[in-house]
């Protein structure tokens, strides 16, 4: 069968103004406690874009670790490519896509570092074998074969049998919104779309847009 054959029609729900919280935090956490509640396989997941100083995009599927007033929160090598790009360029998005709810969720807005003290809290909440992972690997290198992985991981295990500190080159980070669109699939590809676009004063203008 044809790629372009290939479709769907979405039918489970639709999405009103009067469905919406004021609030597009509270609006993404009631949809992300109802992904985990229906068992998705990665209710987390998210695509996460971002774009050095040239302006090249490139993204990735890395998985939220927070969500607050604040806004979404991830961690990761801060020396991998998203790492240096966000580096030159605060500017990211992010994608939400929980198909089996045919429901959509992009943000967009400006990351900043989590401090030190909340990125070792949360190191020290991960397995061990997670917290040697982030020192093993230099993300984004070329290396020669797994090997290499493999003997950094024997080294590591080696230079922390107990506790394993927080590496200088990894943390958090918090990607604070100033726009969220959520998207929920309908029929005949009329789709509902309701954009959360925050203002000078703090507020949020919430608007429906054409699917």
């Amino acid at each position: 069968m044809p790629i372009a054959d290939l479709r769907r029609s979405y039918t489970l729900a639709g999405l009103r103004r009067a469905d919406l919280s004021p609030d597009p935090i509270a609006q993404f956490n009631k949809w992300l406690q109802q992904a985990i509640d229906a068992q998705l396989l990665e209710p987390t997941a998210m695509t996460l874009a971002t774009a050095g100083k040239a302006g090249r995009p490139s993204a990735r599927i890395v998985l939220l670790k927070g969500v607050d007033e604040r806004g979404f929160i991830f961690y990761t090598n801060y020396e991998s490519r998203k790492g240096r790009e966000l580096a030159e360029n605060a500017n990211a998005a992010l994608a939400f896509y929980w198909p089996e709810l045919e429901r959509q969720v992009r943000a967009s807005g400006t990351v900043s570092k989590l401090s030190r003290e909340e990125s070792d809290k949360y190191f020290q909440s991960r397995p061990r074998g997670h917290q040697l992972g982030a020192w093993v690997s230099t993300q984004s290198d070329v290396i020669a074969n797994r090997g290499v992985l493999e003997k950094r991981l024997q080294q590591f295990e080696k230079r922390y049998p107990d506790t394993v500190p927080l590496p200088p080159f990894w943390g958090g980070y918090i990607l604070s919104p100033t726009e969220i669109e959520f998207w929920q699939g309908r029929p005949n590809r009329l789709h509902d779309r309701f954009r959360y676009t925050k203002q000078a004063n703090g507020n949020w203008l919430i608007e429906r847009l054409a699917p």
